[in-house]
């Protein structure tokens, strides 16, 4: 955790050249004992970044007091820190492209919330989304799926408050601080969040919930969960940016469809247009939808198709299998370059026998 902390703490040193470091390295001790040669040998790390590694190492001691600091503060409140490398770490944040390498909790995650979904929207909803929001999320916790949101007033709330009203499990997922609160009249709920489910943050005690750390929040609230539903909000909402990662981290989007003559249907109604979210009326649109990712899986044979495949064709079936795979990996699993994958892949879409996801994922046609 020292060590951790003392890397974070070096400007230009993040999630990603940790990963370069530890992979090269092996452990953090090794990184803080590695000389300027070694460091230089690193992917991403320039001479400019190897000095200030080098010079971290003064600080060791002033971070391994504030870790122990911040370790007894945390103890008081009952929460705790968790790290990308322990096992309790979220499996599905995991897998997004900036995770947060640490962090701060209050409550326990339970095997039920590896099957989560986030419920976000406008802050000044219409009585149509508090209709729906209470609706969905009491259906879909009926289903025995967490609820993940943002803590945030408006619809946010009301899915917190619907999950646990309906005794299911519910994330929320803030900008601030474990000891900040906000917005303050949400304080009961907080503390009823974090009996029956858990609040998380990657933000430091004591942090203020200021306007730049909600973006960064957004991330995690579409990385702890299979989809994310857009219930109401503005073009420009904040909910928007929680699509967006979404989209980036290859998850579902569903969106339910207003009023075109109301300002909070602008950003539901425009994903559904864009064909960048799905249109659901109800929970079971989306239980449908995620059905295969619900369900873990055993082993799913590819029945052979119909029309008639290359071997390269069929190869590629095989490897694909029934999870969405980068096309890196697909080129290394089946020993084939990545050009001739494309041109393969791209024939298998024309016979609607797979379909390309963003980031260059693809998955078999339903």
């Amino acid at each position: 955790m020292v060590l951790l902390k003392l890397l974070l703490s070096i400007d230009g040193i993040g999630p990603h050249k940790i990963f370069s470091l530890l992979n090269y390295f092996k452990s953090f001790d090794n990184i803080l004992e590695a000389d300027l040669y070694s460091l230089l040998k690193v992917d991403g790390i320039n001479i400019n970044l190897s000095q200030k590694l080098l010079n971290a190492k003064s600080k060791y001691e002033s971070i391994k007091n504030k870790v122990e600091n911040e370790l007894n503060k945390l103890s008081k409140i009952n929460a705790r820190i968790i790290t990308y490398w322990d096992n309790d770490y979220p499996e599905l944040l995991k897998k997004i492209y900036y995770p947060p390498l640490i962090i701060y909790t209050k409550g326990s995650f339970t095997e039920q919330d590896k099957y989560s979904l986030a419920v976000v929207g406008t802050r000044q909803p219409t009585t149509y989304g508090k209709i729906q929001t209470e609706k969905i999320v009491h259906e879909l916790v009926e289903k025995n799926i967490t609820i993940v949101s943002g803590l945030a007033r408006g619809i946010d709330t009301i899915a917190h408050k619907s999950a646990l009203n309906s005794n299911g499990r519910t994330i929320a997922v803030i900008g601030s601080g474990l000891d900040v609160v906000y917005p303050p009249e949400n304080y009961k709920l907080f503390n009823e969040i974090t009996e029956k489910g858990v609040i998380i943050t990657e933000y430091e005690l004591g942090t203020k919930p200021d306007a730049q750390n909600f973006p960064r929040r957004n991330r995690i609230i579409s990385g702890l969960s299979l989809g994310t539903l857009v219930i109401e909000t503005k073009i420009d909402g904040g909910a928007m940016q929680t699509a967006a990662y979404a989209i980036d981290q290859n998850r579902e989007v569903f969106a339910i469809p207003g009023n075109i003559n109301v300002k909070q249907a602008e950003g539901p109604n425009k994903l559904i247009q864009r064909g960048e979210a799905k249109l659901i009326t109800n929970a079971e649109d989306i239980l449908q939808e995620l059905e295969i990712k619900l369900k873990p899986l055993t082993g799913k044979n590819i029945q052979k198709p119909s029309v008639e495949l290359t071997l390269f064709e069929e190869k590629l079936l095989q490897v694909i299998g029934t999870e969405a795979k980068h096309i890196d990996e697909i080129a290394l699993l089946s020993s084939m370059s990545t050009s001739d994958c494309l041109v393969n892949l791209l024939t298998l879409e024309f016979k609607g026998l797979i379909k390309q996801l963003p980031g260059k994922m693809f998955v078999l046609a339903d």
